[in-house]
């Protein structure tokens, strides 16, 4: 989805519809705008297995609205990190009308009153409003998933600038993840969209142990600006794919790798509910084996694997060698800094000659001339770059992926799924 949101003078805001074009009181009934649902075989594969049922979702995003009719049953209370106290279900995002509202919406909707289903209508929803992506406050929203009951973790948002860090992951962020996989927590993000311009790796998309998902346009191919990053790896319907903001309302359309995570995120629900067996690695691994090639043939930097296809992944056995990108990433990620540690201790070792405080006292103070340089040199390079407000220096703002857009399409049109190309094995539609 492209919905991208950036502060200060980096600002890029990409418009909202002026108007949702489907009230919230439509008829019940799943929306024929729905083109992924007829895609993927939901309802005639998918949801005759399973909805979701006994799995709990986190929305990391810009919290949630559970007095939207379609959601109100399915929204647990929540958190909010952003300091004005709550349980993160209100929807305060001033932008796009309802970015985390619109996540939720994808992924377990249940369609009481629009007729606007998300994937897995059974799931449940943890939300949890931290819309500014940073190192502390992502860490933290995704700690707390973990310890209240998420088994799934989706977070359609981002912040440019990973391939400053090592593993392209800020280390607070990276523990973090660490700890969802130790707790058995699949964590899900967009991979970005700004694949057609600058194209810059985003986290916590670029995370090792994070499914990073590029975004599928309705022509079968890679939506344009669906970043290119070797970190993405796998894809999901990210053009024309709309959603309820937080007044309840329905948008036909919109297009970003906002959407597309949140739906991988309801995918990986299904898997959970239908096999509650199936380890959190498991369940990537199944999504990432059974994708169908798109793009490129074989692996690329748009769409990675594939398009995931739910009942290919739901019915067929995978084999326990068959790759695993998001998780070997986290082990050589975890081996690298374990090594790390281990070599400090014998580096910091000591005799004990009498000469060892006047060492350790001399060293400390190098140390701290070293890095006060360095630090002043940093700021000051980073004021001059950044905008200043009266307050001084303004933060690197996050980005929201994902928008909704004015549809040309009336209520009650007949939206017609991708035509999709005809011959050869990497151009089926996902999920047959």
């Amino acid at each position: 989805m492209r919905w991208l949101l950036r502060v200060g003078a980096t600002v890029t805001a990409i418009g909202l519809a002026a108007a949702p074009v489907v009230p919230a009181h439509a008829a019940p009934g799943l929306s024929d705008r729905q083109w992924w649902f007829g895609s993927w075989n939901i309802q005639e594969k998918v949801w005759p297995l399973t909805k979701g049922k006994g799995v709990t979702v986190a929305v990391i995003d810009t919290g949630v609205n559970a007095r939207v009719p379609d959601l109100e049953a399915a929204v647990l209370p929540g958190a909010d990190m952003t300091g004005r106290g709550g349980d993160g279900r209100e929807d305060n995002d001033r932008y796009k009308g309802g970015h985390g509202t619109g996540m939720a919406s994808l992924i377990a909707s249940r369609g009481t009153s629009s007729g606007f289903y998300g994937i897995a209508p059974e799931a449940m929803i943890l939300p949890i409003a931290a819309p500014v992506v940073s190192p502390p406050v992502t860490s933290n929203s995704i700690r707390y998933a973990v310890d209240h009951g998420a088994k799934v973790v989706n977070i359609s948002l981002g912040l440019p600038g990973s391939d400053v860090f090592p593993n392209q992951c800020p280390p607070q962020l990276l523990d973090a993840v660490k700890y969802a996989d130790s707790k058995d927590v699949v964590v899900v993000a967009s991979a970005g969209d700004e694949g057609d311009t600058v194209n810059s790796p985003d986290y916590p998309g670029s995370c090792p142990g994070v499914l990073a998902v590029g975004a599928l346009a309705r022509d079968s191919k890679p939506w344009v600006s669906t970043q290119r990053q070797s970190y993405v790896t796998v894809g999901a319907p990210g053009q024309d794919v709309g959603w309820i903001n937080k007044t309840g309302q329905v948008f036909d359309t919109g297009e970003g790798t906002s959407q597309a995570a949140a739906l991988t995120a309801g995918a990986a629900a299904l898997l959970r509910s239908h096999d509650p067996e199936l380890s959190a690695r498991q369940v990537v691994q199944r999504l990432t084996a059974t994708a169908r090639d798109f793009g490129p043939p074989g692996r690329d930097v748009m769409l990675g694997y594939g398009v995931i296809s739910i009942s290919r992944a739901l019915t067929q056995n995978v084999p326990e060698d068959a790759p695993n990108p998001v998780y070997e990433r986290l082990d050589k990620a975890t081996a690298s800094k374990a090594g790390d540690g281990a070599t400090k201790p014998a580096a910091v070792e000591q005799d004990d000659s009498g000469g060892f405080p006047v060492l350790v006292v001399a060293g400390v103070v190098v140390a701290l001339l070293v890095l006060g340089g360095g630090a002043f040199l940093l700021l000051r390079r980073r004021n001059s770059a950044m905008p200043t407000g009266p307050m001084g220096p303004m933060p690197s703002p996050p980005q929201q992926f994902g928008r909704p857009q004015q549809s040309p399409y009336q209520h009650g049109s007949q939206m017609q799924p991708p035509q999709y190309p005809p011959g050869g094995p990497h151009n089926p539609p996902p999920g047959r």
